[in-house]
């Protein structure tokens, strides 16, 4: 089962860790071709939203590597379903209707929460 949620939390962890250093490093004109909605919310949400993903990609990384609060990894797993849901929320309530990437990452983060209760 450890093998199982290193092959499911590493890839969404480095997408979190790509997605959120894009929020918190890229202006939004940069941001606007791949992230048609950074218009909709304040610059300094869209900061704050890529520190979440940040610190929630090192949740699925640390705890579960160091053996030090490993329950944290779940949390952080199922901290990134309820972005999602809040992510799918958006997209569905302005002009971008484009969200089969945002239920993808529902489900592999809800797979990582179910491998993760098992570490």
């Amino acid at each position: 089962m450890n093998l199982a949620y290193w092959i499911v939390a590493g890839p969404l962890a480095l997408f979190y860790l790509y997605a959120g250093t894009l929020k918190l490093t890229r202006s939004r004109d940069r941001l606007r071709p791949m992230m048609a909605w950074v218009d909709r919310i304040p610059l300094p949400a869209l900061r704050a939203l890529g520190t979440v993903e940040l610190l929630g990609a090192a949740g699925l990384i640390l705890p579960p590597l160091t053996g030090i609060a490993p329950p944290l990894a779940a949390a952080a797993a199922a901290g990134f379903v309820l972005l999602q849901a809040g992510a799918i929320a958006v997209h569905l309530t302005g002009e971008d209707r484009r969200i089969a990437l945002n239920l993808g990452l529902t489900a592999t983060a809800a797979a990582t929460v179910f491998l993760a209760t098992r570490l």
